[in-house]
């Protein structure tokens, strides 16, 4: 009988992963395991995604929100009025999905610059 698989010998109670190989199952003549190993990648996990919120308030600048927008996000003038004007028409407004960290320090950053100017500007981060 032919064998496609390379057969090799492995210690009784080895945790490595057999297929079965030769006419006598997992065992050759003299009672050891032969079998073929395959290597198997961990997959790796995606981190998790959070959104970066803007809040409304009745005082914080609508020019204000729109240069946060521009300067801590990237956001195109066009599209930072849009998101601005989404926020103050509906409560609150997605400036951006990140990962943890990048989230956390664009908050961060959004509120200190936002108390810097005395301004009462709110920003949060969800997890999507």
């Amino acid at each position: 009988m032919w064998q496609t698989l390379e057969t090799f010998r492995l210690p009784i109670g080895s945790r490595m992963v057999a297929a079965m190989a030769g006419n006598n199952g997992f065992k050759d003549d003299n009672g050891l395991k032969t079998g073929a190993v395959t290597k198997t990648r961990p997959k790796t996990k995606r981190p998790s995604l959070y959104k970066v919120l803007l809040l409304n308030d009745d005082y914080t600048p609508m020019e204000f929100v729109v240069y946060v927008l521009e300067r801590f996000f990237n956001k195109p003038h066009e599209e930072a009025t849009l998101i601005m004007m989404h926020v103050h028409q509906k409560g609150v407004g997605i400036c951006g999905v990140y990962t943890y960290e990048v989230a956390e320090t664009k908050v961060t950053q959004v509120m200190n610059f936002a108390r810097q100017h005395q301004h009462p500007l709110q920003c949060t981060m969800e997890k999507e």
